[in-house]
């Protein structure tokens, strides 16, 4: 559960919204594809499962051809994975990470490269 006061999580939530909309519009510059691994019942996986949750419609909506891939697997570390051109790939650890930083995680991905 979340320590922040209700007002706290809906500016959390703006601010991973408004990231999930920067990300929409740079998804297929130089990315070919976006892997997010997590864990289906872990704590440290709750962000990341959130943050699916809220906003994965919304980015695979403005990215309708994009591969955005889903991967669920019991006990395993939550990371995102980025390929780009010529098969170069990055990683970044959301472990116990909130939905807006796991925004913000995924916005570093894309953003560089």
């Amino acid at each position: 559960t979340s320590r922040l006061h209700p007002d706290g999580r809906k500016m959390a939530a703006a601010a991973a919204a408004a990231v999930v909309r920067g990300i929409g519009s740079k998804l297929s510059h130089n990315l070919r594809e976006l892997r997010i691994h997590l864990c289906q019942s872990s704590a440290g996986s709750q962000g990341v499962r959130d943050f699916i949750e809220q906003h994965y419609v919304t980015m695979k909506k403005a990215n309708p051809e994009f591969p955005i891939l889903i991967r669920e697997c019991a006990g395993v570390q939550p990371k995102a994975w980025a390929r780009y051109d010529f098969g170069r790939e990055r990683n970044v650890v959301l472990d116990n990470l909130n939905s807006e930083q796991v925004a913000k995680a995924l916005e570093s991905l894309i953003t560089k490269p």
